[in-house]
């Protein structure tokens, strides 16, 4: 499995703390220092079955400068999966990748449940 987070982001250091108690073997990826390409997020996305919008971190503060919120409703699957490879920090996390399943933000029931 591969998790996929930021050092500093509070829910990914809860998320870590829960995954080392558990025993999961991942392999660990700072967010910001190695972006996800653009051909990982199309994968990723296709495998969730989740709509796009939920892979943008929508309470980043990178989101709201870029005024995202009004921008996003007009670009295309391609033009929104480009422009979350660009940057780390406007894809939502933790994400938790296995071969066949795509976690995203965490949430404690649906990660339970999805690694039982």
């Amino acid at each position: 499995m591969l998790f996929l987070c930021y050092p500093r982001c509070s829910t990914c250091q809860k998320a870590k703390k829960w995954l080392d108690e558990k025993g999961v073997v991942y392999t660990y990826r700072d967010i910001a220092q190695e972006n996800p390409t653009c051909e990982e997020l199309t994968g990723w996305y296709r495998q969730s079955g989740l709509p796009l919008k939920k892979f943008f971190n929508t309470s980043g503060m990178l989101y709201k400068e870029l005024g995202l919120k009004d921008k996003l409703p007009t670009m295309s699957e391609e033009e929104m999966l480009q422009l979350l490879a660009t940057n780390g920090m406007l894809v939502k996390r933790p994400l938790l990748v296995s071969e066949d399943k795509v976690l995203v933000g965490f949430r404690e029931p649906e990660w339970a449940d999805a690694l039982n």
